[in-house]
């Protein structure tokens, strides 16, 4: 127990030095909204807007979008395509419509700035992932196609990008049937929902504004955390509203790292994973062990169970995330670091921060690592003990 809280700390301490910030600051319509990192008067208008709303619907669609296989390369082309599609006037974020109105303009945005960012990112990926530059691709739903075909960029573009452009402009024009005005009206919608982590749950499955299918659990949290914890867009500051109080959005390079380190064989036996279809024997690349981090979720342990831990993951689940009215006997793993961080100075995107960090600069998805640079190399079992952790699985 105590090396996994030692571990949980060291990446959230890392996390804290490290934040990761989407590149909204180069988005040239919104670059006067900041002093540094942080942005300034979020309730002053721009245009029909508060600077909160405009920063809330950007950070929407870069949710979704952040999907794909290359971070930086999947950030850099919303930043693009923005800037592209404002210098000709058409507003998406101010004005939803215009992507669809402009949607010739708006599809060949995407494209260009697709082969820009491929040209310039595509040998690094490669090498990182040990996969051909040509393969790279930010559309991910055809990643593991060939050519893009102009009817699956009519498919990306209105589902990936439609979709979530679409959710301000209906709840702009339900308040409008309602005769009711809104300078922030997506804002108002996040923030009628108890907690983080049940807006997180209805921004996928609300009956008439949830996502479905363009936005998967682990996007959804990612909202969440740029929300609370990265540019703090929350007005509620209760409970529901905490550093803690919304998942761990675990991606590939989540549990990359925490598998490497032995987290989660300490929470759980490998035997669990594989039942439960997160580790699929070969089933990853060039026939070694494939970790599937998705199917983690909802899985839940004894394994590590204490008095003390699950008085904090009940005050968690309960009075926190809010999902849940009676105390739990189980953790459900995902949920098992905002117990362990509870009440310290650090939150949960302190650890995701410190997760992508790693992920992203040491913990490659590859045979060779940077392990011998890493700054948790002296917590991370793969390294200390069994090497196979990382020779025999990939994400």
């Amino acid at each position: 127990m105590d090396n996994v809280v030692k571990l949980v700390f060291e990446i959230a301490k890392i996390g804290k030095s490290n934040k990761t910030f989407p590149p909204i600051k180069e988005v040239k319509p919104f670059h006067h909204f900041f002093i540094d990192d942080r942005i300034d008067e979020l309730n002053e208008l721009d245009g029909p807007w508060t600077r909160r709303e405009i920063v809330a619907r950007y950070l929407l669609l870069n949710a979704v979008l952040d999907q794909g296989p290359d971070v930086i390369g999947v950030r850099g082309l919303l930043k693009d395509v923005t800037n592209n599609l404002y210098k000709n006037e058409i507003r998406i974020f101010h004005r939803p419509l215009d992507f669809f109105k402009e949607l010739n303009i708006s599809i060949d945005n995407i494209l260009l700035s697709h082969k820009s960012i491929k040209e310039i990112r595509s040998k690094d990926w490669a090498k990182t992932n040990n996969s051909n530059p040509e393969r790279y691709n930010l559309f991910f739903a055809q990643s593991q196609r060939g050519l893009i075909s102009i009817n699956e960029i009519l498919d990306y573009s209105v589902h990936r990008w439609g979709v979530p452009l679409s959710v301000p402009y209906l709840l702009e024009k339900d308040l409008s049937i309602k005769s009711k005005i809104s300078v922030q009206p997506l804002i108002d919608y996040l923030e009628s929902f108890e907690s983080a982590e049940i807006m997180a749950q209805q921004l996928k499955s609300n009956e008439r504004y949830g996502l479905g299918s363009a936005l998967g659990d682990k996007a959804s949290h990612l909202f969440s955390k740029w929300y609370i914890h990265t540019f703090q867009l929350n007005y509620r500051k209760d409970d529901g509203w905490s550093e803690w109080s919304y998942e761990t959005p675990f991606d590939s390079n989540a549990g990359r790292v925490l598998f490497r380190t032995g987290f989660l064989l300490s929470v759980a036996d490998l035997r669990d994973y594989i039942d439960w279809g997160v580790i699929q024997k070969n089933k990853g690349k060039s026939g070694k062990n494939y970790i599937r981090v998705t199917n983690i979720r909802g899985k839940k342990s004894t394994k590590l169970k204490t008095d003390d831990l699950m008085n904090n993951y009940n005050e968690i689940v309960i009075h926190h995330m809010k999902i849940r009215e009676r105390i739990s006997n189980s953790f459900e793993i995902q949920k098992l670091p905002n117990a362990f961080l509870l009440k310290s100075e650090y939150g949960i995107g302190d650890f995701d921060d410190g997760l992508m960090f790693i992920g992203t600069n040491y913990c490659f998805n590859n045979e060779k690592p940077n392990c011998v640079k890493c700054p948790i190399r002296n917590s991370c079992y793969a390294f200390q003990k069994d090497r196979s952790l990382i020779e025999d699985f990939t994400t």
